[in-house]
C-alpha cells in the first residue's frame, strides 16, 4: 500500500472506499492478491457491462494481437475499424432507424462530450448550451461547465461559462412541467436566456443520483429543441450500451437525438473508446479540427465488434437484462418498504438502480459495511446519498441475488446501529 499512499495523487477516489489490492477479475468478481473474492456492483463505473475478462471478447482480442493487428491507427483506415463500423451500423443503428455519422474522438467520455459541444456551437453559430440540474458530463473544462455538481465544478480553477442550467425532470416535483417552463424562458425576451446551440441531457442521470427522465419529458424536450432550432444531445455514456435494458437509454421514448455521446462500455472490455453519433447534415468539421492521438484504439474496435455481434444481434440479451432488472428492482423495493420512505427510496431504471438514503452519511455507512461483507458498491448523487448498483449485465442470477442479499444485510446492520444510537 505504501507506494500508492506516498506517490499517487490525492485525487484518487475509489481506492479510498475499497482499500485493498486487486490482481484478478472475472465477470462479476474481483479478487485480491490473497485470493479474497468480492462481488463487483461497480463494474468500472459502468464501463464493464459485459463483465471482467469476458471470454468471447478476450478470445477476439487475443487472436487480433497474435496476428499482429494494428493497435494504434490514429484515424487511418484499418480492417478493425471497418469491421466495427459495419457491425455497429448493421445491428445498432439501422434497426433503430438511426442514420448517424460516426466521429471517433479521444478515448474518454468527456472527450466525446467536448466534441459534441464544439460541433453544436460551430453548426449553429451560437455560444451557449442548456444543461440540467444534477447532470454529469465529464470534468474537462467544456464538459464540466455542463456538469451541475459543485464538487466537480470546483476543480476547474477558472470561471465556467457558456451554459445555462434548467431543472431536470421532476426536479421541482412530479406536478411541475419543467420543459414547459424552459420553453417559456426561451420565448420570453426578458428571461435572460438566449437561444442556445444545443441542449445536453441524460435519459438517466448516473452520477447525479439515478434520476430518471420520463418518456413524456424526453419527447417534450425533443419538440422544444425542434421549435427553437436547438440541437438535442443525449449523453448515453453511462446509461447506454444496454444498461437500461435497451441498447440506447432513450429508445423507450421513441426520440431521435441530433447527437449521441457514447463511451464506457462501448468497447465491451474496459478498453478506452469514445464515439459521437450525429446526423449527416451536422458534419461541419474541417479535417483535424477535433482530433486526438488515441482515437484509433483498434483493439477496442475489435472487442466492441465482438460485443455487438454476441449480445445485440437479436432481443435475447436485452430480455435477460430486463429480467435481471426486475429482480434488482424487487430486492431494492423490499429494502425501502422495510425501513420506510423517510429512510430509503428506490431510484433508477433497468440495471442502473439504487436506493436513495436519507443522507450521504447513511449511504456511506452502507457502502462500507457492504465492502466488509465482500460487496463493492459505490454511492452517487449531489450528496453521495444514493447507493448505486452497476453490476455487469452478464452477472448470473445467482450472483445477482447473492450480492443483493449482501446489500440487504448491510442495510440491516447499519439501520440496527442507527436505531440503537437514536434510542
Amino acid at each position: 500500500m505504501e507506494i500508492f499512499k506516498s506517490t499517487e495523487s490525492e485525487v484518487r477516489v475509489y481506492s479510498r472506499s475499497f482499500p485493498v489490492i486487486f490482481n484478478r477479475a472475472k465477470n462479476a468478481h474481483l479478487f485480491t492478491e490473497d485470493g479474497t473474492p468480492y462481488l463487483d456492483f461497480l463494474a468500472g463505473a459502468g464501463s464493464l457491462n459485459y463483465g471482467h475478462n469476458n471470454d468471447i471478447l478476450k478470445k477476439a482480442l487475443l487472436e487480433y494481437i497474435e496476428n499482429d493487428g494494428v493497435s494504434q491507427g490514429l484515424d487511418m483506415f484499418t480492417t478493425a475499424k471497418h469491421d466495427f463500423m459495419e457491425t455497429y451500423r448493421k445491428y445498432i443503428l439501422e434497426p433503430r432507424g438511426l442514420d448517424y455519422k460516426m466521429q471517433f474522438t479521444g478515448p474518454t467520455g468527456t472527450n466525446c462530450v467536448e466534441a459534441a459541444l464544439k460541433l453544436a456551437r460551430k453548426v449553429k453559430g451560437r455560444d451557449t448550451i442548456i444543461s440540467f440540474t444534477n447532470g454529469f458530463h465529464g470534468v474537462s473544462l467544456g464538459a464540466v461547465a455542463t456538469t451541475g455538481n459543485k464538487h466537480h465544478r470546483g476543480g476547474a480553477g477558472v470561471t465556467l461559462g457558456g451554459v445555462n442550467f434548467m431543472p431536470y425532470c421532476n426536479y421541482l416535483g412530479e406536478h411541475v412541467d419543467t420543459i414547459e417552463a424552459m420553453d417559456k424562458m426561451l420565448v420570453d425576451g426578458s428571461s435572460g436566456i438566449e437561444t442556445p446551440a444545443a441542449v445536453i441531457a441524460e435519459a438517466v442521470q448516473g452520477e447525479g443520483g439515478l434520476n430518471v427522465a420520463t418518456a413524456e419529458w424526453l419527447q417534450k424536450l425533443e419538440k422544444v429543441c425542434r421549435k427553437h432550432d436547438m440541437l438535442l444531445i443525449i449523453d448515453d455514456i453511462q446509461a447506454g450500451n444496454g444498461r437500461t435494458g435497451q441498447f440506447f437509454s432513450f429508445e423507450q421514448a421513441g426520440i431521435k437525438p441530433d447527437m449521441v455521446t457514447v463511451s464506457k462500455s462501448l468497447s465491451g472490455y474496459g478498453l478506452p473508446m469514445a464515439l459521437v453519433l450525429f446526423h449527416r447534415d451536422l458534419d461541419a468539421w474541417a479535417p483535424g479540427e477535433h482530433n486526438g492521438t488515441f482515437r484509433g484504439n483498434n483493439m477496442a474496435f475489435v472487442t466492441a465488434r465482438a460485443a455487438i455481434e454476441t449480445y445485440w444481434k437479436d432481443e435475447s440479451f436485452a430480455n435477460e437484462v430486463k429480467q435481471k432488472s426486475e429482480i434488482l428492482g424487487t430486492k431494492l423495493q423490499a429494502i425501502c418498504d422495510q425501513y420506510g420512505a423517510e429512510n430509503f427510496q428506490r431510484k433508477g431504471r433497468g440495471m442502473m438502480q439504487g436506493i436513495a438514503c436519507r443522507d450521504g452519511e447513511l449511504a456511506d455507512d452502507i457502502s462500507k459495511q457492504a465492502f466488509k461483507k465482500g460487496l463493492i458498491i459505490e454511492t452517487a448523487g449531489p450528496d453521495d446519498e444514493v447507493v448505486k448498483c452497476l453490476m455487469p449485465l452478464t452477472i448470473s442470477e445467482e450472483d445477482l441475488t447473492k450480492g443483493l442479499d449482501l446489500l440487504t444485510e448491510s442495510v440491516a446492520d447499519v439501520m440496527k446501529d442507527d436505531m440503537s444510537q437514536a434510542s
